[in-house]
């Protein structure tokens, strides 16, 4: 690291250490926007739906660290829907029960677990100033029909105590052959309670979508209101000089490309955002050491960089690969 100059912080503490930040994608943008237009319009709920690991978990932690800042008074929380042999009652409210912070959220009846969860989501709604209240169910696709029912039952209830619950499903695609399966079984309160809007989520798909995203590394600054970008903790004398990373955006894609087809991995090129943040880190981390006016990473340490992201070994987990790089 360039020790010349001085960092306002020790840099063991910087997020991109410690792993403590989001940046938003255009499709994580997309789903912020499809989260204020249901509230703006007052649609109950909404599915979005992707294939695994292309970044949906990071998407609901992105948009809840955005409505904490931009609408202070709007309760969140983040349900894991669980992989269950058996669909119960009494552990389907306890995964709730354990979304909104109870201490036991497996003590009780099941009607006493229903009772508790209203009585959890009512209180933080009046410690929040609000009515507004917006859960995301993650991995969404493992809920049964049963389990919407009870639900929607938790919409009802806690609209008979005047607070408004928002309910985003987000999983992969089976959720949205669940929502053309009940409607052809009738099943329409469920659909029109719970699965309104659609949004297909995708990982990053292009070169301009890498641009977007780098430049949330150009311009987001740590601490806050500070000259401290990301890009400029890590390289200052290449940054004040001029680089910005956004301008190696074709080159990062190019190197995404390269891995993929030598992998002969199946389908376009849908990168996962945990994969590309690796890789800007390594080239971060290890730029720091060359940095001086007028640096930029070769085209040789971006691939070296997509080589140790994990996204090739990432994708041997859930798809056929027919070759090895």
């Amino acid at each position: 690291m360039s020790l010349d100059i001085p960092r306002p912080i020790d840099p063991s503490l910087h997020p991109l250490v410690t792993g403590n930040y989001r940046l938003a994608t255009p499709a994580i943008e997309g789903f912020y926007e499809l989260v204020m237009r249901c509230l703006r319009y007052r649609i109950m709920g909404a599915l979005i739906y992707g294939p695994s690991r292309i970044g949906k978990t990071r998407a609901i932690e992105y948009v809840r660290l955005l409505l904490a800042r931009e609408h202070p008074k709007i309760t969140t929380y983040h349900a894991q829907c669980e992989h269950k042999p058996r669909h119960a009652e009494g552990p389907f409210f306890a995964t709730l029960l354990e979304a909104v912070g109870d201490t036991a959220p497996n003590a009780g009846t099941t009607s006493s677990k229903r009772t508790r969860l209203s009585l959890r989501i009512r209180e933080a709604a009046a410690r929040a100033g609000s009515g507004t209240v917006i859960l995301f169910c993650d991995e969404a696709q493992r809920l049964n029909d049963h389990e919407y029912e009870w639900l929607r039952d938790v919409h009802d209830a806690l609209d008979r105590q005047q607070i408004k619950l928002f309910t985003f499903l987000v999983g992969q695609e089976e959720l949205l052959a669940q929502k053309t399966a009940l409607q052809v079984a009738h099943k329409t309160q469920i659909v029109a309670r719970l699965m309104v809007e659609e949004l297909a989520f995708a990982g990053i798909r292009n070169a301009e979508d890498i641009a977007t995203c780098l430049n949330g590394y150009d311009q987001t600054a740590y601490p806050e209101c500070t000259p401290w970008s990301f890009t400029r903790f890590y390289l200052p004398h290449a940054f004040d000089a001029g680089y910005r990373l956004t301008g190696d955006a074709a080159t990062l894609w190019q190197a995404f490309e390269e891995a993929h087809h030598k992998a002969s991995l199946p389908g376009p090129l849908d990168l996962p955002m945990e994969s590309f943040a690796r890789a800007v880190e390594i080239v971060l981390k290890d730029s720091e050491l060359r940095d001086a006016p007028g640096y930029c990473p070769d085209s040789a340490l971006w691939t070296h960089a997509v080589r140790h992201c994990g996204y090739v070994q990432s994708r041997h987990a859930t798809g056929r690969v027919l070759a090895t790089a």
